[in-house]
């Protein structure tokens, strides 16, 4: 059956281009490479990182994972990035989720521990935030974790995401349900008034 909207985004947008390397506050966030195995591999070994994304990754489940993202780049599904200082991994954003109809992503992040404390997540959520906007072209973008991630709150917070509300028993975690914080920021639109 025929929309009667017209895609925020067009389809293709994504897969006609390069995935980019995007440049921010001291920090690079670029497509994970085959040699990164070994900081995603002990990135899932910390505990911090299994309490909130709910898995752990042997160095074979590693390469599985980064060489599946040029394929999500290319269906236009998600995006991820290393995100590296001084040209070590730091950490990880992505867009785990994309939808260009309706100009809309969900965004992920997590930071490796000796990375931890300098602002890293803050930092590349602002240079993603930015060129998801401003280059892109996206009309919102959300982050949501659960309640008791206090530290992934403050991220979006500081970043201009707005806590828009509590989606009860959303997402289930090792110890049980969770409640999840849902943030997000809506492009300035321009004549309109910010959201």
């Amino acid at each position: 059956m025929p929309s009667l909207v017209t895609p925020a985004l067009p389809v293709g947008i994504l897969a006609a281009s390069v995935q980019p390397v995007l440049d921010g506050d001291s920090l690079r966030l670029r497509p994970w490479l085959p040699a990164d195995v070994d900081a995603v591999v002990e990135a899932y070994s910390d505990p911090d990182i299994q309490r909130w994304h709910c898995r752990s990754m042997t160095a074979a489940e590693a390469r599985d994972w980064i060489a599946r993202w040029p394929a999500r780049w290319r269906a236009e599904t998600g995006a991820g990035w290393a995100v590296t200082d001084g040209g070590r991994v730091a950490g990880q954003i992505s867009l785990r989720t994309i939808d260009l109809a309706e100009g809309l992503a969900e965004v992920s992040y997590w930071v490796l521990p000796s990375a931890r404390g300098r602002g890293v997540a803050g930092r590349a959520l602002a240079a993603l935030t930015g060129w998801s906007f401003g280059t892109l072209g996206l009309h919102r973008v959300e982050v949501c974790h659960s309640t008791a991630n206090v530290p992934s709150c403050r991220v979006a917070g500081r970043a201009g995401y707005a806590l828009e509300g509590t989606k009860r028993g959303e997402a289930r975690h090792t110890d049980g349900w969770h409640d999840m914080h849902l943030h997000a920021r809506v492009a300035e639109v321009p004549g309109e008034e910010p959201h």
